[in-house]
């Protein structure tokens, strides 16, 4: 198993930070740890301010929740069993897509969050770290799974 270190951050944030501007999009980028720690944020110019603590929580999220938080918004709507999920750990669980866990040999070992678009986009961008994390060396293909249940429907898992 690897760990990311600030150097795998600052890469996988300029991944990050590279699709965003192909999609043109200003966006605040966010990367923690296995324990939900901040590593390295990166705020693109004219990215929202309100965007900074998103990203931060959704990167938070999901490696608290161990999914990315568009599994989360499936299963948060009314009437669903995780309905209320986003009042808990003082409002910091975030149901927006955008966060997506990276895995190394099956465990997960840090997160991205990304605010600035649509949830299709934050999770478009995160989406490019999260595959260029799987093709790093000793990354494995294990973490390509975060990337594939992005888009899965929560009940196919």
């Amino acid at each position: 198993m690897i760990k990311l270190s600030l150097e795998t951050a600052k890469y996988l944030i300029a991944i990050a930070e590279q699709k965003a501007r192909q999609m043109g999009l200003s966006s605040d980028i966010a990367i923690v740890d296995e324990g939900a720690n901040l590593i390295a944020f990166h705020r693109m110019d004219n990215a929202k301010i309100a965007g900074i603590e998103i990203s931060q929580n959704k990167a938070w999220t999901s490696v608290a929740m161990q999914m990315p938080t568009s599994n989360l918004a499936q299963t948060a709507q009314p009437g669903s069993p995780s309905f209320g999920i986003n009042t808990t750990n003082q409002g910091k669980l975030v149901i927006l897509g955008g966060g997506i866990p990276f895995v190394s040999d099956h465990k997960i070992i840090g997160g991205i969050g990304v605010s600035g678009g649509t949830s299709a986009q934050d999770i478009e961008v995160a989406n490019a770290a999260v595959v260029a994390f799987a093709n790093m060396p000793a990354a494995g293909e294990s973490s390509m799974s975060s990337a594939r249940n992005e888009f899965l429907p929560f009940s196919k898992r």
